[in-house]
């Protein structure tokens, strides 16, 4: 371990020390702050922050479109890059300040693989059975990084279910890439009995407590399995908060867990699924949506000042749709999000 220094978060007021071999953002997750953050690998840009006082900073690789060199220039800075090499103070641009006492230890655990299932052509369902420890706590919404066997690389994922406290089970819906690290691993080698390295839990992508506003989820591919959490989350609890889930897939092959999600309306009355397909196919029988799901979004909704809205899916959908809710009228500052990123994040 490296020297520690001390970093202040402004406007909060939060000070930790943190070591120079660790990124501000881990240093601050293992000390049980939940500060804004989405890829950790300087992609995605949620955790971008401005550096008040001190320069003697240094960044791992990162993008230059999560952080163009003009806004490094100016001072900006990503907390899942940035070493510490002397004491700063930084300005937090994208906070919670009800969430970022809350966050829950981060922890190593090794876990068995139950089942992997095709759900579709390129999504699995894996299920996984922790062995040690037993159970480890998480926000629904949250993710794990995987550690990718026989690398040092690892690959982070949503869960799918709400918690691993009575069964020990962990469950993903995993996008297969061609070349993807894990998920060509995954379809190709990994098998029912074999074990996982896994460490969190991560993420923010969680449902904030509002019982007055209305809810919009949109999500795409892999990002069903964050919104299936927090859907089954409300429906364990008995949150009765008008929601919509808007689903955009290709094709009617490219949607799974439909039945599961319209049967959440028995416990959630004031929930309504809206699966939209980019690409049906010519002749078939679907009746739903036709188009992208940010059109279908705006056929749907006029008004939705006084709505959250959770985002989860690939980036270019993300990106479509938080212009789309802002000019809808969702308040920026309640538009959460998680981008699935190919390299480091969701595989």
């Amino acid at each position: 371990m490296g020297d520690k220094h001390r970093v202040r978060f402004e406007p909060v007021g939060i000070e930790i020390e943190v070591d120079e071999e660790q990124t501000v953002l881990r240093s601050a997750s293992e000390q049980g702050l939940m500060l804004m953050h989405g890829c950790k690998e300087g992609q995605c840009a949620a955790c971008k922050s401005f550096v008040l006082d001190g320069d003697d900073i240094e960044l791992d690789r990162y993008s230059t479109f999560a952080l163009p060199d003009y806004e490094k220039e100016e001072g900006f800075t990503l907390l899942c890059r940035a070493h510490v090499y002397e004491d700063v103070t930084i300005e937090l641009l994208n906070f919670d300040e009800e969430m970022i006492r809350s966050g829950l230890p981060i922890q190593e655990a090794v876990a068995e693989v139950v089942s992997i299932d095709h759900v579709t052509h390129d999504l699995r369902h894996l299920v996984l059975r922790l062995i040690e420890p037993a159970e480890i706590m998480f926000f629904p919404g949250q993710y794990m990084d995987i550690k990718v066997p026989g690398t040092d690389e690892t690959r982070s994922f949503s869960m799918a279910n709400t918690s691993s406290k009575e069964d020990g089970r962990l469950e993903f819906v995993i996008k297969v890439y061609p070349d993807g690290l894990f998920s060509s691993f995954l379809d190709t080698t990994l098998g029912v009995g074999d074990r996982l390295d896994l460490t969190g839990p991560f993420g923010v992508f969680t449902l904030r407590d509002a019982p007055d506003k209305d809810l919009i989820f949109v999500g795409g591919g892999a990002g069903l399995a964050p919104i299936l959490s927090l859907l089954r989350s409300m429906a364990e609890r008995g949150i009765e908060r008008k929601a919509v889930f808007y689903y955009g897939a290709r094709t009617a092959k490219d949607l799974c867990f439909v039945a599961e999600i319209e049967a959440l309306r028995e416990k959630l009355p004031d929930f309504q699924f809206v699966p939209a397909l980019s690409e049906p196919a010519e002749g078939g029988d679907w009746a739903g949506e036709v188009g992208f799901i940010t059109d279908v979004l705006k056929r749907y909704e006029v008004d939705l000042k006084g709505a959250h809205a959770y985002l989860c899916g690939p980036p270019p959908m993300v990106e479509a749709a938080m212009p789309l809710l802002a000019q809808l009228g969702t308040p920026e500052k309640h538009i959460y999000y998680d981008k699935f990123t190919t390299t480091g994040g969701e595989d």
